[in-house]
């Protein structure tokens, strides 16, 4: 079963994509702001990383940067409201292997999260 983190700020929306990501079968961690996030992706191994964009403690990007520094090859995808192509090309020249632009629904999410798995099978 492939294990994900979620690390985004604003409960509601953590709590939808937790409910929804456990209903398709994941294992998911989350996270309420960057150092948690950070402190479980030193303690666990993921499958993917769904970060959000601005949280507090440290950014989706910081997270990113210190990520790819620990040599971790894990795919990373940003969520964020933040979608001009300036913002994307931040997160991707950061390290992000994927992009998704808020506001999302919840089956966009999941058809994306099992296109990114089925790329590492």
């Amino acid at each position: 079963m492939p294990k994900i983190l979620l690390a985004e700020d604003e409960e509601v929306l953590r709590m939808l994509v937790v409910d929804t990501l456990e209903d398709e079968g994941y294992s998911i961690d989350e996270a309420a702001d960057g150092e948690e996030a950070y402190n479980l992706i030193k303690q666990n191994s993921y499958d993917l990383i769904l970060l959000d964009y601005m949280m507090p403690v440290y950014t989706g990007l910081e997270l990113i940067e210190m990520i790819r520094e620990d040599q971790n090859s894990t795919k990373i995808m940003m969520l964020s409201a933040k979608s001009q192509s300036s913002d994307q090309q931040k997160v991707l020249d950061a390290g992000a292997n994927y992009f998704m632009s808020k506001p999302f629904s919840p089956i966009q999410l999941v058809e994306r999260i099992e296109e990114i798995l089925g790329e590492s099978e």
